[in-house]
């Protein structure tokens, strides 16, 4: 086994990573910026390397820095989290070049699986439904752009290639609409991710996201973790999530998961990985992105399952068989992740220092997090805080028991999303399991936030 692994993240990712590891017996390297020299995952892991200044692209973005911190403390693998160098091909192969693990999808499969348009001609080839699409360069003619348009039929989506995270993506539901929303997502993707190319395929209206956990290990054994329902969403970024989904009945839930191993039997994936599905009304699905690396989500796969994902990485990527088969759940399970923003002001950041704050407990409750009280909020960084994650034998016990919790985590000093959850978890929509990812746009149209 892996002797020291240096963990290339920050945050709640970083420190859940340093605690399996331990309990692995398996020393720990954590990396910082200068903002994050008072993280608890410096605090906790066996040895702590500063690797730069704030901004990521000097830090956690570094790739020399990271490479040298894993040689000088003699860190035998490099376990990325999810964000970050997660999904870097370039970042994997030269862990590979200095005899460095890196714990995640081989360099071919985070290419096949990064591009966007790539992953789904490879999935069409596979024989897995995708959304009607086609391929447009940056230097594509409008007149070419908008008669691909009409080929695939409105509304549609225009998106990154190489995007992620709600960037560089756009709805377009009538032909006027078109060019603003050509021009916006252009350089949008430009901005984020410096690369040109842009796709466009048909959008479906108010769809439910459904992604299956997969697990495979390098002699060819797969295993699907059923699902989770990642629909409630603030533009694209998931805000809430659940396993399993109240949406999906037994038939459709076998036939996604045996769809998902085909798609990662198919590119003979190693490790694991997340095969997303957009699913219409009728409950007819389509791929949507295969995301090869751990999910923030994680946690709810884990608590229906009993399985440790960040262990399970660790074993296969040492080359152990995978023993495990196919799960089926017979627990519910319910993620609401805290951000620092201020829900009702448009989500706006709301960095600063943590006065006070006190975590909620008790049976079937799990609190992922790194802050504390004195803990100061930076504005470099993603602006999620924590996790609470409930898990119960049915879905009305779990969201009474996530009830409980929001009124028990208590954060002072700064504002966050907590208040937005209470209001969703007393929806009559989301009790009924009634939403799809448009479900935040009108719960706006039809609430004043005003008076909660």
């Amino acid at each position: 086994m892996f002797k020291k692994i240096l963990i290339a993240n920050r945050g709640e990712i970083a420190l859940r990573i340093i605690r399996t590891a331990k309990e692995m017996g398996i020393k720990t390297v954590a990396v910082y910026s200068t903002a994050d020299q008072y993280s608890l995952h410096v605090y906790f892991a066996d040895e702590a390397v500063c690797i730069g200044p704030p901004h990521p692209s000097k830090s956690y973005l570094n790739i020399p820095n990271i490479i040298s911190a894993a040689e000088i403390t003699n860190a035998d693998a490099i376990h990325p989290g999810y964000g970050f160098l997660s999904e870097n091909a370039y970042f994997s192969s030269m862990c590979k070049k200095h005899n460095i693990k890196f714990i995640g999808p081989l360099p071919s499969h985070i290419i096949q699986m990064g591009n966007k348009l790539l992953a789904k001609k490879t999935m069409k080839k596979a024989g897995i439904i995708c959304l009607p699409g086609y391929n447009c360069f940056f230097g594509s003619s409008y007149k070419e752009i908008e008669k691909v348009a009409d080929k695939i039929g409105y509304p549609l989506m225009i998106k990154s290639v190489f995007g992620g995270g709600g960037i560089g993506i756009r709805s377009v539901l009538c032909k006027e609409k078109l060019k603003k929303s050509w021009e916006e997502a252009k350089k949008e993707a430009l901005s984020f991710f410096g690369k040109k190319e842009l796709y466009m395929e048909k959008l479906i209206l108010n769809p439910r996201h459904i992604e299956i956990q997969i697990i495979r290990d390098k002699y060819g054994k797969t295993c699907h973790l059923s699902e989770r329902d990642c629909s409630i969403q603030r533009r694209n970024q998931k805000l809430i999530e659940e396993a399993p989904s109240p949406f999906l009945n037994t038939s459709l839930r076998k036939k996604m998961g045996k769809e998902a191993i085909k798609a990662a039997e198919f590119i003979h994936y190693e490790g694991v990985g997340t095969i997303e599905f957009l699913v219409d009304k009728n409950r007819n699905f389509y791929f949507m992105e295969m995301n090869p690396r751990i999910q923030v989500e994680h946690t709810i796969t884990e608590e229906i399952t009993g399985l440790d994902l960040i262990r399970e990485q660790i074993f296969l990527a040492y080359g152990e068989k995978l023993s495990g088969k196919n799960y089926y759940p017979k627990m519910c399970s319910i993620e609401c992740r805290i951000n620092a923003e201020e829900p009702y002001k448009n989500f706006r950041p709301t960095p600063g220092k943590i006065t006070q704050m006190h975590l909620p407990g008790g049976i079937g409750v799990r609190v992922d997090t790194h802050i504390y009280a004195g803990y100061h909020i930076t504005h470099y960084y993603d602006s999620m805080i924590a996790k609470i994650i409930t898990t119960a034998k049915t879905r009305k016990e779990t969201i009474e028991k996530m009830r409980r919790s929001l009124d028990e985590f208590v954060i002072e000093g700064i504002r966050t999303t907590i208040p937005f959850h209470k209001h969703i978890m007393e929806n009559n929509d989301f009790l009924k399991g009634n939403y799809n990812t448009n479900f935040l746009d009108t719960l706006y149209i039809n609430t004043n936030f005003d008076k909660i």
